[in-house]
């Protein structure tokens, strides 16, 4: 029986799961958070208000799929290594918990499903109680119903700040503006592009319509062309300057608006999160995703891939990716009938992930920043001296700096940095342990395994 290791219980990974016991294979899927469902599905047990939640039939199935998968959650990866067999080395338990239990997974294909977390642009004040992620702002209002503050400005890019803004409303609070970065012109020339490749994905046209009437009912501003370039407020938000900005996303002078509020939810796009699959030695494609093939393989032999880390596509996408990456990793032959529906529907999300590129990152958004704005948060590092180390290598920037050696390791901050150093190529992606270790815990590692070395290869 073919043995699967199935990283991430999202949707990618919860299909890529199903897909693969439902084809006879021993699968383990190994998350880190609490429940299965990763962000679209994070939602309470007890609180699924439909208006929040988004094909909650579709995961019930899913879960009944799922009877003979074993399911690690609360489980944090730190290891992996390809060959013969692969290996999943996992510290199972409560990330703050005194004691882990260590697991090191032998498998015959892995699936890698890790997702993406929100990117988040820096600007001046981002560091005052009340600014917060668009991601944070919609998981607490799937899981725990709460919405924060009275008074949000939803702002950054990209069709999430729709659902975002709706949530704040249904929860009762008041959004002040969605402020987005695209402009009438980039929406146009991006979204109204062969328009009939659209036709495929009704299903989100009904989500749009749905977003939008939220808006008119509650008369909630959308500005285009425009983002938020300064926070304003001494002990917590005051309000927010709102400016126009130009196709490159710098800010046009005259154009600043002062809008009062006590929340700002920020999201800019997703970052896959890639370093499971660079550990592996994954090869990586030129806009930093994983490189998959038709059946979702990578360039490491019985590693395959799904999700948000091969492109940014949305949970339906992620659904079709992972049911195509279980069905291969488990051996199915390309001509059977069951990839047919799983491939039309990736084939139809993939044009409708492509508009989202309307709304990518411009380099001018380094131009609002201050010499004093902080970039780093974990380590409290600012523009000033990242500017100031960004000729050195990456190493002695890093150690001069501290910019990404903080709790997250880079995961905020590191595209950031690298976007206003302008530098080349990723110097934040690499790391050795893709999640917090204790000292007692490598060495228990160690202990259980005498003949390999601390990092879990061929001493």
């Amino acid at each position: 029986m073919t043995r699967i290791v199935v990283i991430g219980a999202g949707p990618a990974g919860l299909a890529a799961a199903a897909s693969a016991s439902q084809s006879g294979a021993d699968v383990t899927v190994v998350d880190e958070g609490e429940r299965p469902g990763g962000q679209f599905w994070r939602h309470h047990p007890d609180f699924t208000d439909p208006r929040l939640q988004h094909q909650l039939g579709r995961f019930a199935s899913l879960q009944q799929a799922l009877k003979n998968v074993r399911m690690l959650s609360s489980a944090s990866v730190w290891r992996v290594e390809a060959g013969t067999p692969l290996r999943v080395h996992a510290l199972v338990g409560s990330v703050d918990a005194a004691q882990r239990r260590g697991e090191t997974l032998e498998a015959d294909a892995v699936i890698l499903a890790t997702g993406a977390h929100d990117r988040v642009l820096p600007v001046p004040g981002w560091t005052l109680p009340g600014v917060t992620s668009a991601g944070a702002v919609q998981a607490l209002a799937k899981r725990d119903g709460i919405a924060l503050g009275t008074r949000t400005v939803v702002a950054g890019a990209g069709p999430f700040l729709l659902p975002v803004a709706q949530s704040v409303a249904i929860l009762g609070g008041e959004v002040v503006e969605v402020v987005e970065a695209a402009s009438v012109r980039t929406l146009l020339a991006g979204w109204g592009r062969r328009p009939w490749e659209l036709g495929a994905a009704a299903g989100k046209a009904g989500e749009l319509s749905s977003y939008v009437g939220t808006l008119l009912k509650h008369r909630t501003p959308y500005r285009l062309g425009s983002a938020v370039t300064r926070i304003h407020g001494t002990s917590s938000v005051e309000a927010v300057t709102v400016q126009r900005i130009d196709a490159d996303w710098r800010p046009v002078a005259g154009t600043e608006r002062t809008v009062e509020c006590d929340t700002v939810a920020l999201g800019h796009g997703f970052t896959p999160r890639l370093e499971a699959a660079i550990q592996f030695g994954c090869a990586i494609t030129h806009d930093r995703f994983v490189q998959v093939d038709g059946q979702q393989l990578t360039s490491i032999p019985g590693v395959h891939a799904a999700g948000e880390i091969t492109g940014i596509g949305g949970a339906d996408a992620a659904l079709a990716e992972g049911a195509i990456a279980g069905l291969a990793a488990a051996g199915v032959p390309e001509a059977d009938l069951r990839y047919r529906e799983p491939l039309g529907a990736r084939r139809r999300m993939h044009a409708f992930a492509e508009r989202l590129k309307t709304h990518g990152i411009r380099s001018g958004w380094t131009s609002w920043l201050d010499d004093d704005t902080v970039v780093c948060r974990c380590e409290s590092v600012t523009r000033g001296t990242i500017v100031e180390y960004a000729d050195a290598s990456a190493r002695g920037m890093r150690l001069a700096t501290r910019a990404g050696l903080g709790p997250c390791q880079g995961r905020t901050c590191g595209r950031s940095v690298e976007d206003i150093i302008g530098a080349s190529e990723s110097r934040f992606d690499r790391r050795p342990v893709l999640s917090s270790v204790r000292i007692g815990e490598l060495a228990a590692h160690r202990a259980s395994t005498p003949n390999t070395t601390a990092e879990g290869e061929s001493a």
